[in-house]
């Protein structure tokens, strides 16, 4: 057995052995996961392998299998959103500066918004049920690094993205002299995220495919994100505390609509995913 773990590793496949005797050892060792019995394995079966099953069920090999991959994808998405959206608030205040803005937001508003979307939607984010392939995808491999997979360049671009969105829109009110440009840049980062969480939920699936409500505790938490935005903006105590200025309906709409513009370029995303998947079958979903 050990030598068929042998060979099927140096093809490049993901082994996983099940064994009970003392026999099974070597192999169980060997595998990149070794499955030992706890009910009629052996000791020396149990101390080689990685995991022991306590009911001896092979489908609950199949079930820890896709919680792994479960929590393996939520880690993910949650520094997908969390790196993306920092890297959009680092440039709007570096290119802010540069383009002779002092202060694009000041470090109050900085932490307000690092709680309510680093903090609430990340919590969201990690509670994401499984995909509809999570358990058709290959395996990922060993040696793979957590930004493997297009993981490093989503970050980079989502980041622009969003960092070009708060800039044209702060920018431009700005420019034009609007005592609430600050407010706008500070909210559209916030609703941007909110976007971009909601978007990122699904790797190569779309949302709406996969569902709007399979994940309610992130709904419930972007509802309560916009909420407590809005409070931010409108409620004199919060006014007073982040140094904002009431907007006007038509600003307030104007940063909501530009930060979905997150959202789009998400779902856009998945549709080249599913289309370089199709060209390419062995390519991570």
């Amino acid at each position: 057995m050990r030598r068929a773990v042998d060979a099927l590793r140096r093809k490049g496949q993901v082994v996983a052995m099940t064994g009970d005797g003392v026999n099974d050892a070597p192999a169980l060792k060997q595998a990149d996961i070794g499955v030992a019995m706890g009910i009629t394995g052996t000791d020396v079966s149990k101390e080689a392998a990685d995991m022991v099953l306590r009911d001896d069920n092979f489908s609950t090999i199949v079930a820890a299998v896709e919680e792994g991959r479960v929590i393996y994808d939520n880690l993910r998405k949650f520094i997908k959103f969390s790196i993306g959206g920092n890297i959009g608030k680092i440039l709007v205040i570096v290119t802010g500066v540069v383009a002779g803005i002092t202060t694009p937001l000041l470090p109050l508003q900085l932490l307000w918004l690092n709680l309510l979307t680093d903090g609430m939607l990340g919590v969201g984010l990690g509670v994401e049920p499984a995909e509809r392939n999570v358990m058709r995808r290959v395996p990922v491999a060993a040696n793979a690094g957590i930004f493997s997979g297009g993981l490093g360049t989503h970050i980079v671009i989502t980041g622009m993205v969003i960092g070009a969105i708060g800039l044209g829109v702060g920018l431009s009110a700005y420019s034009v002299g609007n005592p609430g440009w600050q407010t706008m840049l500070f909210a559209i980062l916030a609703f941007a995220q909110v976007w971009q969480a909601l978007g990122i939920r699904t790797g190569s699936e779309s949302v709406l495919r996969a569902g709007l409500f399979t994940n309610l505790p992130l709904i419930g938490l972007a509802v309560l994100v916009v909420i407590l935005q809005l409070a931010a903006i409108y409620i004199p105590l919060l006014q007073s505390f982040l140094t904002t200025t009431p907007l006007a309906w038509n600003e307030l709409l104007l940063t909501f609509a530009a930060g979905s513009l997150v959202f789009v370029a998400a779902e856009l995303e998945k549709v080249w995913v599913r289309r370089r998947a199709k060209r390419s079958p062995s390519t991570r979903g």
